[in-house]
């Protein structure tokens, strides 16, 4: 392959793409591992010469580069060792979050309420009740959102090293609030005058992939994802979703799956029936529903067959960037309770796989009762701290013929 022909040829479509109101995107992925390497290196030696190149960036995860594209010249010319996908947007999963609204950062902002100090869905899935056996201690989890307050009171002793992924010179800080909100779930840990998530021993490493209207690119994910696996993140939790499958994604959530990591991904807020959002919708991932406060689906959250657990996701209070604090719903937010549950269970069983981890949360829920019908009793439950620890207990105990599950002993 011609490398220095792609690149020049990206260069010009660069060039020629400067000023149109909305730039197309694209991953190119290389079919020959090995001369991706090369593009590497070659666009390393370019860049001085042609400064467009600054906007193409390696994936090394799938072997792929991304970057503005208007045309198809570079399908033609490379079409048998290049594949393109659209890099298009993916947005977050907060259902009320509206970051269109220039006064929603500062008008729905909340004191701390000492009523709240362990909020109500912390509560709900009895977390606190197993903080003696497991408190999320040496787990680490990347949530790949929107960066993380860094000064916030709840969250200092929780957090670690992450990476700002839209400007890789800069600490990636929370521009938006749906990072900081997430993260307070699921690992706050203000015992005096503040809230404490899910597990308050996790290490939370920030993966600021979303801008501060809460939209990335897939390519983004993508990259927050390589990051993750490089750093051996334990779990990774995935708070957003689109409509539509990208093969590119889908490599590598099968590449941090394959590598051991947990992901866990919100289901969407469009209340659809049987369907849920992409990557939740992938089986390598944990797939997260909403319940609201009278333990029911959260009438905004996607349902179905496709959902593994559900978790507290209505008006759900948690860390805000300044310091403060906010209400929130969405399936985010009940993602983030899944992942707090999930560092609980790897505190203390620490080489369990993400395909044993995903069973026990399943065999474990308690059964949500339908909303519709009134003694009708639905297949999928919300998690519990309690009965997590029930399940490893018996299953410790008892080995018998058809109850094992794999991985546990």
């Amino acid at each position: 392959m011609n490398l220095a022909k792609l690149l020049q040829l990206l260069h010009n479509e660069i060039e020629a793409g400067k000023g149109t109101p909305q730039k197309k995107k694209k991953i190119i992925r290389f079919q020959n591992p090995a001369q991706f390497q090369e593009c590497v290196l070659e666009l390393q030696k370019m860049k001085n010469s042609l400064s467009n190149l600054s906007a193409v960036r390696p994936i090394g995860m799938i072997h792929a580069i991304s970057c503005p594209l208007q045309s198809t010249q570079i399908e033609e010319h490379f079409e048998s060792l290049l594949s393109l996908e659209d890099d298009i947007h993916i947005n977050l999963h907060s259902y009320i979050f509206n970051p269109m609204n220039p006064n929603f950062n500062r008008n729905s902002l909340k004191e701390f309420d000492i009523s709240q100090s362990i909020p109500w869905g912390v509560k709900k899935i009895k977390a606190p009740q197993v903080w003696k056996k497991a408190t999320g201690r040496k787990i680490n989890i990347g949530v790949v959102d929107t960066g993380v307050d860094y000064a916030h009171p709840d969250l200092r002793l929780s957090l670690g090293r992450g990476i700002n992924l839209l400007n890789r010179l800069l600490p990636p800080v929370d521009d938006n609030g749906h990072g900081t909100h997430i993260a307070g779930t699921i690992a706050a840990s203000n015992k005096i005058n503040g809230i404490r998530g899910v597990a308050p021993g996790a290490v939370i490493h920030p993966v600021k992939a979303f801008d501060y209207n809460g939209s990335a690119f897939v390519s983004d994910i993508i990259m927050g994802i390589d990051w993750c696996v490089n750093n051996r993140m334990d779990i990774i939790n995935m708070s957003f979703g689109m409509k539509h499958r990208s093969q590119s994604l889908f490599d590598a959530v099968l590449g941090a799956y394959n590598a051991g990591i947990v992901i866990v991904s919100s289901s969407g807020n469009d209340s659809k029936r049987f369907n849920v959002d992409y990557p939740a919708r992938f089986q390598e991932t944990i797939a997260v529903g909403a319940t609201d406060t009278d333990d029911k689906i959260a009438s905004f959250s996607n349902r179905g067959k496709q959902i593994d657990v559900y978790a507290p996701g209505e008006k759900i209070f948690s860390t805000w960037t300044g310091g403060k604090y906010n209400e929130l719903s969405g399936t985010s937010m009940a993602t983030s309770h899944v992942t707090g549950l999930i560092a609980l269970l790897l505190s203390s069983r620490p080489n369990l796989s993400p395909k044993t981890v995903k069973l026990i949360l399943k065999k474990s829920s308690v059964p949500i009762k339908s909303s519709k019908y009134k003694n009708k009793v639905l297949r999928k439950g919300i998690v519990n701290a309690v009965q997590m620890f029930k399940l490893l207990r018996a299953r410790r105990k008892r080995k018998k013929p058809g109850l094992s599950i794999p991985g546990l002993v």
